[in-house]
């Protein structure tokens, strides 16, 4: 009889137990799961965060790349338009530079520094046939007021190179008459004068043959003067002797 109930009371200790373990399990089960949602909430709260935190970054670099873009933009523009300023000025540099080249040259021609080629024209100064009736034979005599009258028309046509009877005449040089002879810086010449100019002929000759230009005074002073255009002339620069 004792045993029976001991027995009993052994068994629906055991329920309890099982009982209160089933609850324990569910209860672990539910406080397990409900740790774990809150974990991957946490997680994904995390993730969340850390993405937005990575787009803001990224973002922010697009904007500060943007704005470097249009700062180099802007520099770009200046340095191009700095360019074409510099374009502009080298070519005004270079066409003064060019002129004074050319300048250069041609006062290094009147000086007689450079051999002088091209076309050009030949004149002919020749005294006049002497008449008795006159009271003065030099009238008829080519004297250095012609000649100079004839060069200085040369020059102002444009002509590059000059040389009288095949003496190069220079932008310094001297002339002086002699009765019969002139005197190009320490050289004597005797008439016939050759006169060579080197330059655009057709200028040239224009400018001789004007009304009363210098081909019609001298032969008003009896000066026997003939003209001929020259495909090519050739003068030497001049030697200084030492």
């Amino acid at each position: 009889m004792n045993n029976k109930k001991k027995s009993s009371k052994g068994n629906f200790i055991s329920r309890k137990q099982f009982e209160l373990l089933i609850v324990c399990v569910t209860m672990g089960f539910i406080v397990g799961y409900s740790y774990n949602q809150a974990k991957d909430n946490r997680d994904a709260s995390a993730s969340d965060a850390e993405l937005f935190e990575q787009e803001e970054s990224y973002r922010e670099e697009l904007i500060a790349q943007q704005e470097r873009n249009k700062e180099l933009s802007e520099e770009l523009t200046a340095l191009q338009e700095k360019i074409r300023k510099y374009e502009k000025s080298f070519v005004a540099s270079k066409k003064d530079y060019t002129k004074l080249v050319e300048e250069a040259e041609d006062l290094r021609l009147l000086l007689g520094d450079l051999n002088a080629e091209g076309k050009g024209i030949r004149i002919t100064l020749q005294d006049g046939d002497y008449d008795p009736k006159s009271a003065n034979p030099n009238d008829y005599i080519v004297h250095e007021s012609h000649v100079f009258k004839l060069l200085n028309e040369l020059k102002i046509s444009g002509a590059q190179a000059i040389a009288i009877n095949g003496q190069r005449v220079l932008a310094n040089s001297y002339i002086r008459c002699n009765g019969p002879v002139i005197t190009i810086d320490g050289k004597q010449h005797p008439a016939p004068f050759v006169i060579e100019a080197v330059g655009d002929s057709a200028t040239l000759m224009a400018s001789l043959n004007l009304n009363g230009g210098i081909v019609d005074q001298l032969v008003n002073d009896n000066i026997v003067v003939s003209l001929e255009e020259e495909q090519k002339l050739l003068m030497p620069k001049v030697i200084v002797e030492s």
